[in-house]
């Protein structure tokens, strides 16, 4: 049966959404707004995490406590387990073909230069063909990736290039993309369990009204973490680009996320593009929301610091929006 046909499996989904949308745009806010500030970048990240697996932890634990689960439902979380381990596993051969990357012996030197100062092993450097964007990839069987795009390279001077590429190796050397994958299972094996146990209630006439409130406590809860799951997302951009600075300069990461944050307001049609891609987690710019301007100067970058956000569109992004990641970087001390 396929799930997206089935109105009960609909319904939970649409459900969740309103949850998350709601979440985002009364809830979040304004506990960002009273714990900003109060902890270090490393202490966020701590808190975070123990908060997603501790909450993670104690609604599996009610389900296998007070559903008393069957086979069916440990072959269900088996599964999707299994599903998302495949996808990291063959993933960066479908982004090698997608993207047509290919090695560059002048990127690679740049790669190489950039993980000496950032004191880690040098990943593989590839060219691809898209917007102006970059990204790291990469896993135990194909090996680490920086891939950055043509467009990009013409776009930044060769000290923002160096920045951007010290924020991908910095995703590589805080090992994001398996951190991301391994928390990122957590809300869809908690959402698939509560929607077997809503399924299961309608069978099972004695503990029905049981099955059902834990099933939807248990959808309910997948996306409150889905929620965490992107904010500690957002903490790893921020983590990644100190690296970007510690590579470069404050100066030469803040002039590169201004200049992609420019361009892709210049052109609607190719933000929308990168906005829509499967792979926009990846990339180092991903929340698309800007001012035009053919050129960056400190005062752009200034003007853009002190841009309002929108909660939702933060709160539901992989990435901070950019006035907050240039106002981190002015705050690094090193």
């Amino acid at each position: 049966m396929f799930l997206i046909f089935d109105p009960v499996y609909l319904a939970l989904a649409i459900f969740g959404y309103a949850i998350m949308f709601l979440l985002a745009s009364t809830v979040a806010p304004k506990v960002a707004g009273r714990v900003a500030g109060k902890f270090s970048l490393y202490t966020s990240m701590a808190l975070l995490l123990l908060l997603i697996i501790g909450m993670s932890a104690g609604i599996i634990y009610a389900i296998i406590s007070l559903a008393n689960l069957t086979i069916d439902l440990m072959a269900l979380v088996f599964f999707v387990i299994l599903v998302n381990l495949i996808i990291y596993l063959i993933s960066p051969y479908m982004i090698n073909m997608s993207y047509g990357a290919r090695p560059s012996a002048e990127l690679q030197e740049i790669v190489n230069k950039v993980a000496s100062r950032l004191g880690t092993k040098a990943p593989k450097a590839v060219i691809v063909d898209s917007p102006p964007n970059a990204f790291a990839y990469g896993n135990f069987l194909t090996g680490k990736y920086v891939a950055v795009s043509n467009s990009l390279i013409n776009m930044l001077s060769r000290d923002e290039l160096e920045a951007v590429i010290g924020h991908e190796i910095g995703h590589h050397k805080h090992r994001d993309n398996l951190f991301m994958l391994l928390l990122g299972i957590l809300p869809s094996v908690i959402f698939y369990l509560g929607y077997m146990l809503i399924h299961s209630a309608s069978h099972n006439e004695n503990r029905a009204p049981q099955l059902a409130i834990l099933g939807i406590a248990a959808v309910v809860v997948s996306f409150i973490i889905q929620v965490l799951v992107l904010a500690f997302s957002r903490l790893r951009e921020y983590f990644a680009d100190t690296e970007g600075v510690k590579a470069t300069s404050k100066d030469a990461m803040q002039r590169s996320l201004a200049k992609i944050h420019f361009f892709y307001y210049r052109y609607p049609s190719v933000r929308e593009e990168i906005a829509d891609s499967k792979l926009r987690a990846l990339f180092i710019y991903a929340l698309v929301n800007a001012i035009a301007s053919p050129f960056v100067t400190r005062a752009d970058i200034e003007s853009l610091k002190r841009q309002k956000v929108s909660p939702i569109q933060e709160f539901l992004s992989t990435h901070p929006p950019i006035p907050k990641r240039l106002a981190f970087i002015d705050s690094l001390r090193f």
